[in-house]
């Protein structure tokens, strides 16, 4: 691999290890924006759990109206959870599609985004060291003159 191509390379593994780590870091803090949000506009009810999953469960809920709501993106911090179970749910009154299981919030995400980015660096860095020696010796040798 000549010195333009390993430079290249290693160009392009750093900027998709800086990507994840951004995406790791705005996973986290739109996390915590959606915590804020059911916070400073706080309902609670009571929910069932109509499917479960670690990345995704669907529930059921009635607000005090009397009005049921299915979350189309489900319910926020969803893990350990199973098909039929209820469990308490707090929710954003203005914005009552916006849901997470009552007790947890985005301080749960924070283990997987910071581990995500601690493997991705630990998979990069030697990555761009190992480019980086080897491109090191070709610009070290002395131009040869005639």
């Amino acid at each position: 691999m000549n010195a333009r191509v390993s430079r290249r390379v290693r160009r392009g593994v750093l900027v998709a290890a800086i990507g994840i780590s951004v995406l790791a870091v705005l996973l986290v803090l739109a996390a915590w924006r959606n915590d804020h949000t059911i916070q400073s506009d706080r309902g609670v009810a009571t929910a069932e759990v109509l499917s479960a999953g670690s990345l995704r469960s669907a529930i059921s809920f009635v607000t005090p109206d009397g009005v049921t709501h299915n979350p189309e993106l489900g319910v926020l911090y969803p893990t350990k959870l199973t098909v039929g179970q209820r469990i308490d749910v707090e929710y954003a009154r203005s914005e009552p599609d916006l849901v997470r299981v009552s007790g947890r919030d985005a301080s749960v995400a924070v283990v997987p985004a910071g581990s995500l980015i601690v493997v991705t660096w630990l998979i990069a860095g030697p990555v761009i060291w190992y480019l980086r020696r080897r491109e090191s010796p070709a610009e070290a040798q002395p131009a040869v003159s005639s």
